[in-house]
């Protein structure tokens, strides 16, 4: 796997695919049971960082369709 530079604490993805792909990233560092406690601490509270900003983009886009569906606002209708 390549390595992905870590962004600054605090920064804004640049894109949704890019705050999925490093919240990925640090559920696997997570899950390996491997970081010491304050790189733990860092990543779990950059993965809440990344976990809202990628819920704020699905909440505008799910705005979007409902305005875009037929010219009229409907319901968001999940799969």
């Amino acid at each position: 796997m390549a390595h992905i530079p870590t962004p600054a604490p605090g920064a804004e993805p640049a894109s949704y695919e890019d705050a999925l792909a490093e919240l990925e990233r640090l559920v696997s560092e997570l899950e390996s049971g491997q970081l010491p406690l304050d790189r733990l601490l860092q990543s779990y509270q950059r993965g809440a960082q990344l976990l809202t900003y990628c819920r704020g983009r699905l909440e505008v886009v799910e705005q979007q369709v409902k305005v875009l569906e037929e010219g009229q606002l409907k319901p968001w209708m999940q799969a």
